[in-house]
């Protein structure tokens, strides 16, 4: 998993232990909020600059990748 890794950092010190993107204060569940309400990426990505669009998709990538392994 991508659990305090280059794209995930989850410390207890930071945003009190929620997942955020590395090296940020972005809460992972903005990027799902900003795509549950028909936001593109680039919308996320011009309201928080300090993520990057290879984390982003890095992200994404995994958690596909976990999906699919969960119901093959």
């Amino acid at each position: 998993m991508l659990k305090n890794s280059s794209v995930i950092s989850i410390s207890p010190e930071i945003m009190g232990g929620t997942p955020v993107f590395a090296s940020t204060r972005v809460p992972v569940q903005t990027l799902l909020d900003y795509l549950k309400a028909g936001e593109s990426i680039d919308d996320f990505l011009d309201g928080f600059p300090t993520v990057n669009r290879e984390q982003v998709i890095a992200l994404l990538e995994e958690v596909g990748k976990q999906f699919v392994s969960m119901v093959a």
